[in-house]
């Protein structure tokens, strides 16, 4: 006779692992928690910023957008973290025709990460040393992945340039990597024309930060229930 089903009795099922819901702004701040999703939210923004300041200085070159954002603070009198925040802006209008609409954390997103990068980058200077240069990018690179799963885990809406990725994506019925391919080749090439850097770190953060991000997810992926009620972790 087997004592499986025994064995069954006496273990229960594991949880499974929290999802990421497609719910609406409203839905989004209905579905409970908003006492740890609200914190981690801004946490992750702020060490969003932290890690950009970091890949600036690390001086190896900046992540697909920032390339943009380097090009563009050359040729317009406004600091880089007011060139994040101008962009983030003008992205979320390309989301009026998409009909895609931002969630609380779409707008902190659009705002907070440019006010944190100027500080950080008048607080950290650019180090001669090269152990140092690649200590920053290392950094800036781990730090961007935890960031991005705190910020997307809280479940508050996704930022200007995820939102027109997936907005993309659904209105052309075209996969998210091609998606996503096409709009941070168009804007790593357009910056670069401007004068903004292209380097290893660029390469090293298109092709690391997707797994990273993945790995850490479940880590800060909040429960959370569509009908309104707190869930249970």
């Amino acid at each position: 006779m087997s004592d499986a089903p025994l064995a069954s009795a006496q273990c229960p099922p594991r949880p499974s692992r929290p999802q990421l819901l497609a719910i609406g702004p409203l839905a989004q701040l209905r579905a409970g928690r908003l006492g740890r999703r609200l914190p981690q939210l801004v946490l992750g923004l702020v060490l969003y910023g932290t890690s950009m300041a970091l890949l600036v200085r690390g001086a190896f070159g900046v992540m697909p957008w920032d390339v943009l954002h380097q090009g563009a603070a050359r040729h317009i009198p406004l600091s880089f973290g007011q060139i994040v925040i101008l962009a983030s802006l003008v992205v979320l209008l390309m989301w009026i025709p998409l009909r895609q609409p931002p969630g609380l954390g779409t707008l902190l997103n659009a705002v907070l990460i440019g006010l944190v990068v100027d500080p950080v980058l008048a607080w950290i200077d650019e180090p001669s040393g090269l152990a140092a240069r690649l200590a920053l990018v290392l950094s800036g690179l781990v730090l961007n992945a935890v960031a991005t799963a705190m910020y997307i885990g809280a479940q508050l809406g996704p930022g200007p340039r995820d939102g027109l990725m997936t907005g993309l994506a659904r209105r052309t019925g075209r996969s998210i990597r091609l998606v996503r391919t096409s709009i941070e080749v168009a804007v790593v090439t357009a910056g670069w024309l401007l004068g903004g850097v292209l380097g290893l770190a660029t390469i090293a953060y298109a092709v690391l930060i997707g797994p990273l991000t993945q790995a850490m997810l479940p880590v800060f992926t909040v429960r959370l229930d569509p009908s309104g009620e707190p869930a249970r972790r």
